[in-house]
């Protein structure tokens, strides 16, 4: 590539100025561009018809839950990399009962909406993110009208993690039923049920008992800090972009 070409994450700066993007790059080179709610629209917009960028495909989109972001219950940093037999120091997100639940209130940019975009014509990934302000519900535009492919991930992200895109042309659950309370995959909606819904065949009714079974412990994502994810000195490292 000529040494005068700008490389990706300074052309989203110099284009993207006026909306008040900034750009990140993770350890493994993945460019995130994160944007405020109110450009959110029109930054795709920008992305999707400026030649320069040419990002005509959304692959993917979905939701993230930060809270408890950080933290975990296991013993990862003296153990060996080898299996969780160890179990957990103490109850987690998810273990826990209703009237005890995590409050996510001092939780700040709880919520996120990720998209994955991708440019044929240059042959380029770009990640997007945005942080939907919590009151009174994660609310932000839809990406449909944009990207055709946003509207059943944007019902995804509903569905899971009660996240509403304003605008969408049908927004309803995708995966659980209609009467369904909650969202599964906040983190603070429980994993252990209070009660187990059965069938009598003696009262010919569906009955509630107490539950049997024991809790299951689930092996959560950790956020590590070893040197495989040290970050590196993008200062020397050059322009590592090619040419499509």
């Amino acid at each position: 590539m000529n040494e005068t070409t700008p490389s990706l994450e300074q052309l989203l700066q110099e284009v993207l100025a006026e909306h008040k993007v900034s750009t990140s790059c993770n350890p493994i080179g993945q460019l995130t561009v994160t944007v405020p709610v109110q450009h959110w629209q029109s930054v795709a917009l920008k992305l999707r018809d400026d030649e320069r960028f040419a990002f005509a495909q959304l692959i993917d989109l979905c939701g993230v839950d930060y809270l408890g972001y950080g933290n975990d219950e296991w013993e990862t940093e003296q153990a060996t990399s080898e299996g969780y037999s160890r179990g957990v120091d103490a109850l987690g997100p998810g273990r826990f009962d209703w009237a005890h639940r995590p409050e996510a209130a001092e939780v700040e940019n709880r919520f996120a909406v990720v998209v994955q975009l991708l440019s044929l014509q240059h042959n380029r990934r770009l990640r997007l993110r945005c942080f939907p302000p919590l009151q009174p519900m994660p609310l932000l535009p839809s990406l449909v009208e944009v990207w055709n492919s946003a509207n059943w991930y944007e019902r995804e992200a509903f569905d899971l993690f009660g996240i509403v895109f304003e605008g969408h042309p049908d927004l309803r659950r995708i995966l659980t039923d209609y009467g369904f309370v909650g969202h599964p995959f906040r983190k603070d909606f429980p994993l252990i049920g209070n009660v187990t819904v059965r069938y009598d065949e003696e009262q010919r009714r569906v009955v509630y008992d107490t539950v049997e079974i024991e809790p299951r412990v689930t092996v959560p994502r950790v956020v590590r800090r070893d040197s495989r994810y040290v970050q590196p000195d993008r200062s020397s490292s050059g322009n590592q972009e090619q040419e499509a």
